[in-house]
């Protein structure tokens, strides 16, 4: 599947669907003056099981004209289809959307607002069962790594405004029939123009050209879910409450607000359940121990004015689940840390984030075992400052993604392969952003681009320099240097570059 767009807007998310179900989550590249052209090449085997049959293909890519921002965007999507298939992808696969299509409307669910259950009669015929789930944070959820405990939300309101609470933790649900079946705990993907537009000229954010779909597998519930009748699916987002004494909980809630979809897909056989296993819950193992939470906060204040001038706090997390039945076993092990400062009165602010964890399917009493480790380091720091008549910003960051997998069934929609693969990618720069009344809004950063994988037993790296909008230095041999004339920036307000601060957010 490839697909090219051009406009001049800024970031916006896109959303296609086959049907109800959602394949493939996009965004935007960094405007220009000149306007932008990009095109991005994605693989879709995963989904044959829907391209078997006619589809109503439904693409998304919202925008906003106004007498500033004049971009139409026009968008291509071309589909190029082989018949040779040595990979064993799902036979069925099931939405976790709203189900829209029938009325020409993409399908995402927006959390907290929408309620999120999906119901499905699972077949007898089903050996394996695995959810992929589609999520990322926009408006005042966008930059959630760097939000503060609630109680904070006001610390800084007579100088940078309100800030956005429930903490910088963010965890994603899933419930099969009420009861927890596990757990994602989000990539923290910046869209261009956040933080600083200069920082995404021309390279874009980490996966923010495919928004991957981390994976729950739910194979153990299998005996549960075959007994004829229809069972709901529900996702939730949750970040925490933390009182003043210290003690920590799940909210149960978000700000406004996080997209979110997400598949069932199921490969079956010819034998049915019946001859297996009966369907009971008895049958089924689970352990799901609450999270521990470890959390620090400290306000420093003006000894001369009594206002509050800092405010450090920091959060470590930790959490197990593990789901058993007769065939298959499900663990998961996740590790989160997040140090944030605000200083300056709220001015400048700095997150040192870490989330790591390990997933593991493994067949019981037999050889198979798939396991997938991850880790996600994060590290921002932006200060700006605001006059009159004028607008900056001073950042730097260092972020990464690093995924080591023994493979799965299929073409996953995490790794984005099939079989064993490493990705180990790394994006580090400063950037700059300055805007004057009356004039125009210029950005400009160095970002280098670190990039090492290993997919199908193919080696693959690259790195990457741009600055001032050129690509300056590129590994590969023969690749074009892009020149971008001009930095506008593609966001209105300062709150909707870093989630904090004057204006609107991004919608």
């Amino acid at each position: 599947m490839t697909v090219t767009s051009q406009g001049t807007q800024y970031d916006r998310l896109g959303l296609m669907y086959l049907g109800d179900a959602e394949v493939f989550r996009t965004s935007t590249a960094e405007p220009t003056s000149t306007g932008i052209v990009w095109t991005y090449i994605k693989e879709m085997s995963q989904y044959n099981a829907l391209w078997q049959e006619p589809q109503k293909l439904i693409f998304e890519l919202g925008n906003i004209i106004t007498d500033v921002y004049t971009g139409p965007y026009n968008v291509t999507l071309t589909a190029h289809f082989s018949y040779e298939d040595n990979v064993q992808n799902a036979d069925i696969i099931l939405p976790l959307s709203a189900k829209k299509a029938s009325s020409n409307s993409s399908s995402e669910f927006t959390v907290p607002t929408d309620n999120t259950t999906v119901s499905y009669t699972i077949p007898d015929t089903a050996s394996r069962a695995v959810v992929a789930i589609s999520a990322c944070g926009q408006s005042e959820e966008e930059f959630w790594w760097s939000n503060v405990f609630t109680e904070d939300a006001y610390d800084f309101e007579d100088s940078i405004g309100e800030l956005y609470g429930y903490s910088p933790f963010r965890e994603i649900q899933l419930y099969i029939d009420g009861t927890i079946a596990g757990f994602v705990w989000p990539f923290p993907i910046i869209f261009t123009g956040g933080v600083a537009p200069g920082f995404w000229h021309p390279i874009v954010g980490i996966d923010a050209f495919d928004l991957r779909m981390p994976e729950i597998d739910i194979s153990p519930f299998l005996p549960l879910l075959q007994d004829g009748k229809e069972h709901s699916f529900e996702i939730r987002v949750t970040g925490l409450n933390v009182s003043s004494d210290g003690t920590v909980s799940l909210a149960g809630t978000v700000n406004s607000y996080w997209v979110v979809t997400g598949n069932i897909f199921l490969w079956t056989d010819d034998e049915k359940m019946s001859s297996k296993e009966s369907a009971s819950k008895s049958s089924i193992s689970i352990e799901a121990p609450e999270p521990k939470f470890t959390v620090t906060r400290v306000i420093g204040e003006n000894k001369t004015s009594g206002e509050n001038e800092t405010l450090k706090y920091s959060i470590v997390a930790e959490r197990s689940f593990k789901a058993s039945s007769s065939k298959y076993t499900w663990s998961q092990d996740l590790s989160y840390s997040n140090y944030g400062y605000l200083n300056q009165q709220g001015w400048s602010q700095v997150n040192k984030q870490l989330t790591s964890g390990k997933n593991t399917i493994a067949e019981v009493g037999g050889s198979s075992t798939n396991e997938t480790t991850f880790s996600y380091p994060l590290l921002v720091n932006a200060t700006y400052v605001l006059t009159d008549t004028t607008e900056s910003i001073s950042s730097w960051m260092s972020r990464g993604l690093t995924i080591d997998s023994t493979g799965s069934l299929g073409v996953s929609p995490y790794t984005l392969v099939s079989g064993a693969s490493k990705l180990d990618t790394t994006q580090s720069g400063t950037a700059y952003y300055d805007y004057v009344e009356g004039g125009t809004s210029v950005s400009t950063g160095t970002t280098l681009d670190e990039f090492q994988s290993t997919a199908n037993g193919v080696e693959y790296s690259r790195s990457v320099k741009a600055s001032g909008g050129n690509v300056v230095k590129d590994s590969q041999p023969g690749s074009s240097k892009t020149s971008y004339t001009s930095n506008p920036s593609g966001r209105e307000s300062i709150r909707s570059m870093l989630g904090r601060g004057p204006g609107k957010v991004s919608v």
